[in-house]
């Protein structure tokens, strides 16, 4: 299976996060292991497994010995990637794979996306909780009702009290209620924003309306409910819909797309980087997120977004100055044609959304990272500084 063997360690003295002599700082764990559903390699991919390679890059590129044992086939990257297991056969076998490729480190990072490793229950080195969206609801959406109920409990149960011990890192305010509402105290929530990476300059955009959307096409996106609304918005704005991605529902909606609409599959990131320069605005119609990456990816190229009034997006977005939240369907139509046809509003929702979104960095969200490792490591659940919804960790680096 692909490996890659990170550079050499750094020693004690150079250390991420090793602060002076006088007010010492928990220096971060050197061996770090991610478990997760998925790596960045997979076809099924999206925004948590890219904030889990980012941070992974991050920390190798600082000199730690960084692993991630996930599901399915292993690609290959410049940390060590080893499978654990079929997609879902990973799951039960987390625990021997673990042992059999790892023995040993100085901090698990259990990525729970609705199915949990139950991590604490067999790991007995420090470990800690990455969640980017508690899935209640989407459990309802996507599996028949038993299924559903047993999922929900599973996972409220992990994470409210298999973890209640540990750390759990959230990826926005939203997630981070979501676990207050279970139930887990604000000692034990961090908050690491996801990040972009510093854009190519701007390119042209687009002198057409061009609309984008971009992600997974999976059932909770909710690709169905904007071309649906797409046939309202057509006849007032004209222009292009673009739909970004791939995944199980494609077929569907290409045989419920209308005129005007074009699937782009895959594309590159120069490609991708075009397209979001290009839109007039970003659509986004998810049921629930955990923040919404491609909202910041599209922000950091002075382009808005229209999403819904959800869980994530209500972070991502700030409403009526980076781009519009809407109510419900018919409202979400209303706003999408009004800000299609309201050039100056749109340009200034541009700009507002581009100086927003250079606050959210990569070089930022791995510091963090490193700071709730090196508390994990330490053995300390004591409010960070900056405490478990502090909205500046994100600052540029």
């Amino acid at each position: 299976m692909p490996q890659h063997v990170p550079p050499p360690l750094l020693d004690a003295a150079a250390r991420p996060g090793q602060g002076p002599a006088s007010a010492p700082v928990p220096a971060t764990p050197r061996r770090i292991v991610f478990l997760a559903h998925r790596d960045l390699g997979n076809p099924a991919a999206g925004g948590s497994e890219l904030l889990v390679d980012q941070l992974a890059l991050g920390l190798t590129e600082q000199g730690h010995d960084v692993t991630l044992l996930c599901g399915g086939q292993a690609a290959r990257r410049p940390y060590r990637v080893v499978s654990a297991g079929s997609t879902l056969g990973h799951y039960v076998g987390a625990r021997s794979a673990f042992a059999r490729h790892i023995g040993a480190c100085d901090l698990l990072v259990e990525v729970c996306n609705g199915m949990p490793y139950l991590a604490p229950l067999w790991h007995r080195g420090p470990t800690v909780c990455l969640v980017n969206h508690v899935h209640t609801d989407l459990w309802d959406m996507r599996f028949p009702a038993p299924v559903a109920r047993a999922g929900r409990k599973l996972e409220h149960w992990a994470l409210s009290r298999a973890y209640r011990d540990h750390l759990m890192i959230a990826v926005s305010p939203s997630t981070a209620g979501a676990l207050r509402d279970l139930g887990v105290p604000d000692r034990r929530i961090r908050v690491v924003h996801n990040g972009v990476q510093e854009p190519s300059p701007q390119s042209e955009r687009s002198q057409e309306p061009l609309f984008v959307a971009l992600g997974r096409l999976v059932d909770y996106k909710r690709i169905d409910l904007l071309l649906q609304l797409w046939e309202r918005v057509r006849p007032v704005t004209g222009g292009r819909l673009v739909i970004v991605g791939d995944g199980p529902e494609r077929a569907r909606l290409e045989q419920l797309a209308g005129p005007g609409v074009e699937f782009a599959g895959h594309v590159t990131e120069a490609e991708k980087h075009r397209l979001l320069c290009a839109a007039w605005m970003l659509l986004h119609p998810a049921a629930v997120e955990g923040w919404g990456l491609v909202v910041t990816e599209a922000a950091a190229r002075s382009t808005p977004t229209l999403g819904f009034d959800v869980p994530g997006l209500r972070d991502s977005v700030e409403d009526g100055v980076t781009g519009i939240l809407a109510p419900g369907a018919s409202s979400f139509a209303a706003a999408w044609c009004a800000l299609a046809l309201d050039d100056e509003r749109r340009e200034a929702m541009g700009k507002a959304a581009r100086e927003r979104a250079a606050d959210y960095r990569w070089t930022a969200s791995v510091r963090r990272f490193a700071a709730v490792a090196a508390e994990a490591a330490a053995g300390s659940t004591a409010p960070t500084a900056d405490g478990p919804d502090a909205p500046t960790i994100g600052a540029s680096a």
